[in-house]
């Protein structure tokens, strides 16, 4: 029987989860909810699904076991609650949510929900960031000693004056970290481990009318001991490339988009040849660098299905809502470093949530 889906927000990311989950052949799309009827038709017209106005009646369809969250950025929680009291199972876009309270508050709900909870961040299912992890684990890297991310990026000050959100700390919760970034953030903690402390600077340089960050730069120390870098902005002309390189005292490794640029070991292996001619430079798909809607659906098609093989299996998804909570936890310090202009350590403390 087919997984049945449901999408909260109707906005440009419910996009690609409608075309995620319509390209699974296990999984259907049930239902779409916004708050404004018109909009809810309109994209449930578009994608062959119900529309909703009434956020309590699509949850109460006994179609639907999964829902995913597609709101601005700080205001997941309050549809997240309502969906972990119907029982169903939840996925969010990226941040998780804004602070680390309400994280942890919907992470609470669902844990006494007894669903599941999963953090949308699909760089980690991007098949060379997939090979990466794995040279790390097979400890071909040797000592673990420094990783960097960048994401260089471009937005038109159209882009944060077309949405009433964009921009807020309110309800973006931060700017290039927060909403662009979080994907190498969350990935370069995947590949080197949690981080110890912290030092950021973030400014605001090339847009007018935001309250958030367009340029950020911060140096990490991990609890391995290796060091690090995070560059962020969506202030770059024209958008570069996302790149993430880790290195060791036995190899490095060069990520581009989804296309590796170096793969280097003391200890080569066979199989080095073949992952280079798979997923060697050549790569031009841009991911959004200037443009946010010039991303594929795939990686979003491939969380989802380990998302449905985690309810039927009965195991934790890949990124469940503590995964996710790390990337917001990182950003959260390195906004916090760059106000008080000192190193900020992890974990931070986080109040009990209400």
């Amino acid at each position: 029987m087919a997984t049945g889906f449901a999408i909260i927000g109707t906005g440009m990311i419910a996009r690609f989860h409608a075309q995620a989950i319509q390209a699974i052949p296990d999984a259907t799309l049930v239902g779409c909810f916004n708050h404004k009827p018109e909009r809810a038709v309109a994209f449930a017209q578009e994608y062959g699904c119900q529309a909703y106005s009434d956020l309590d009646e699509m949850l109460a369809n006994p179609d639907i076991s999964v829902v995913t969250i597609c709101t601005p950025s700080g205001a997941h929680l309050e549809p997240a609650l309502a969906v972990a009291k119907a029982g169903k199972h939840l996925l969010v876009e990226k941040p998780l949510e804004i602070t680390l309270e309400r994280c942890d508050a919907m992470i609470a709900a669902c844990k006494q929900a007894g669903t599941l909870l999963g953090a949308i961040l699909p760089s980690r299912f991007s098949p060379a960031n997939i090979v990466l992890k794995r040279a790390i684990e097979l400890g071909r890297f040797g000592r673990l000693t420094l990783g960097d991310t960048y994401v260089k990026w471009w937005r038109t000050q159209e882009y944060y004056d077309g949405g009433g959100w964009r921009g807020t700390w309110a309800l973006d919760g931060g700017g290039a970290y927060m909403n662009q970034a979080i994907h190498n953030v969350d990935l370069l903690s995947w590949f080197m481990g949690d981080v110890a402390e912290v030092c950021g600077l973030t400014a605001t340089l090339a847009h007018d009318r935001i309250e958030v960050e367009d340029v950020g730069t911060a140096i990490v120390k991990f609890k391995n001991g290796a060091l690090g870098t995070l560059e962020a902005a969506t202030s770059v002309y024209p958008g570069l490339l996302k790149k993430t390189e880790i290195h060791g005292s036995e190899g490095s490794a060069i990520i581009e988009q989804d296309s590796i640029l170096l793969w280097n070991f003391k200890n080569p292996l066979p199989e080095d040849e073949q992952i280079l001619a798979q997923f060697g430079a050549g790569n031009t798909v841009t991911g959004g660098a200037a443009d946010p809607k010039a991303i594929s659906f795939v990686g979003h098609q491939r969380q989802f299905e380990d998302f449905i093989d985690a309810i039927k299996t009965g195991r934790k998804p890949l990124i469940d809502g503590h995964e996710g909570r790390k990337s917001v936890e990182l950003i959260l310090a390195i906004y916090q470093s760059s106000r008080e202009g000192k190193r900020i350590n992890l974990p931070l403390p986080s109040k009990a949530a209400t």
